[in-house]
C-alpha cells in the first residue's frame, strides 16, 4: 500500500523529522501533539487543562486533514508529565469524545517536548 503524508497548517508545523501523519490504507497513524499554538508555534499559556484542550483541537485538526474527525480514532495514547492529571485529561477528553470512547494508554513521563505538560497520540481508523 502507498503512504500518503497528511499536513495542515490547522495544526502546529512538526517540530523534528516526522509528518502530522501518515496514511498506510484506512488507518492514520497521528503524531504525537502538544500545546502548541499552530499560528505561533509557542507553547499555549495556562495551565494542564488550557494545555490538554490545545492538544485535542491540534488532533482534530490532523483527523480532519485526513478525511476523519476525534470519532474516528480507535487508540489513543496520553503522556503526562505529572499522573495526577489523570482525572483532567479525564474530564477533557469527555468534551471531545462520546461513547464509544477509543481504546486508551495514559503514561506517566519525566519530561515532554518544550515544557509540555501533556502530549497525544493516535491511530485514525477511515474503515466505514
Amino acid at each position: 500500500m502507498s503512504r500518503e503524508i497528511i499536513h495542515t497548517d490547522d495544526a502546529p508545523a512538526a517540530i523534528g523529522p516526522y509528518s502530522q501523519a501518515v496514511r498506510i490504507g484506512d488507518t492514520v497513524y497521528l503524531s504525537g501533539q502538544i500545546p502548541l499554538d499552530p499560528e505561533s508555534m509557542t507553547l499555549v499559556e495556562g495551565g494542564f487543562e488550557t494545555q490538554a484542550r490545545q492538544v485535542f483541537e491540534n488532533l482534530r485538526a490532523v483527523c480532519r486533514a485526513a478525511g476523519g474527525d476525534l470519532a474516528d480514532i480507535a487508540k489513543l495514547n496520553i503522556y503526562l508529565t505529572d499522573l495526577a492529571n489523570f482525572a483532567t485529561v479525564n474530564d477533557q477528553m469527555m468534551a471531545y469524545f462520546a461513547e464509544p470512547y477509543p481504546a486508551r494508554a495514559a503514561i506517566g513521563v519525566a519530561a515532554l517536548p518544550k515544557g509540555s505538560l501533556v502530549e497525544i497520540e493516535g491511530i485514525l481508523s477511515l474503515a466505514g
